[in-house]
């Protein structure tokens, strides 16, 4: 008689998340927050950041390889964490990369989940963007969010020196005020009546008692991580297949291109607490 054997089950691993440095940690901490029970593997491209001022092939590049190394540790979704690799990289990744590395597996970026919803929040129709050079010259915010709400106005305002400001602990400072009301007064010049503005840098939410000193009164200010934490959720919820490849055990593991010790002593800022992080080479 023959006894058919049955198919192996793929074993649980963790949710991926990536960015070129810390600012991402801001992202996994509301994922964390919102989808605690699932585990998770940071990267940090510390030794290669920024990647803001960077040209479009080598922010592909680098992201690329970052996903790759997290495919060979097995995540099967994979975040990307950062703006910029969000706007330079996703798509090419998506649509080139995917289907000859790994057709089964998924990357998702973090400016559609927010271009899908910033339409709740403004009520004049105009919209304004701080992120990186990168970012902003990219134009990835300005399509996304006209696919989705083609009436709204986006305005950008590059902000280049404010991820410095952030990665030295100069959150409180003069030059923090100095810096931030310049690009608040450059974007608001723009267009008078913007009443919602998104930080698009991962880095920025660490501004946001500077950046709120300096908007104007009734104007929302937007961080990405709980909307991207949501919109995850909902990813899951909607995608069984991918969700039953996910493991859970509420574990969280941080590596670093970087230094190891200094990522774990910087990360109480971005993500709440020290962690312990382990260097890896690209």
């Amino acid at each position: 008689m023959l006894i058919m054997s049955k198919p192996s089950k793929k074993k649980r691993a963790p949710i991926g998340v990536f960015d070129s440095g810390y600012g991402g940690l801001t992202v996994l901490r509301e994922i964390v927050s919102t989808l605690p029970d699932y585990d998770y593997l940071y990267l940090g491209d510390n030794a290669r950041a920024p990647y803001g001022t960077r040209s479009f092939s080598t922010i592909y590049d680098y992201t690329l390889q970052a996903v790759k190394y997290l495919f060979e540790q097995n995540c099967p979704l994979v975040i990307l964490a950062c703006n910029t690799a969000s706007a330079r990289a996703l798509r090419n990744i998506q649509q080139k990369d995917l289907p000859n590395i790994a057709p089964d597996n998924r990357v998702l970026g973090i400016i559609r989940p927010t271009a899908e919803v910033i339409g709740d929040y403004t009520k004049t129709d105009k919209v304004g963007i701080l992120g990186t050079p990168g970012t902003v010259k990219s134009e990835s915010y300005i399509i996304e969010i006209h696919n989705q709400f083609p009436e709204i106005e986006v305005h950008q305002e590059a902000c280049p020196i404010w991820v410095s400001l952030v990665e030295n602990g100069e959150l409180k400072n003069a030059g923090a005020d100095y810096f931030v009301q310049d690009k608040m007064e450059d974007l608001f010049a723009k267009a008078a009546d913007i009443d919602t503005v998104l930080l698009g840098c991962t880095h920025y939410p660490l501004l946001s008692d500077t950046i709120e000193k300096y908007t104007p009164k009734g104007v929302s200010v937007l961080s990405q991580g709980k909307i991207v934490a949501d919109s995850l959720k909902d990813y899951l919820r909607r995608h069984e297949e991918m969700e039953i490849r996910l493991s859970k055990g509420g574990k969280r593991k941080f590596l670093t291109t970087g230094n190891a010790e200094e990522f774990s002593s910087k990360t109480k800022v971005f993500y709440g607490r020290k962690v312990k992080a382990k260097k890896v080479d690209l």
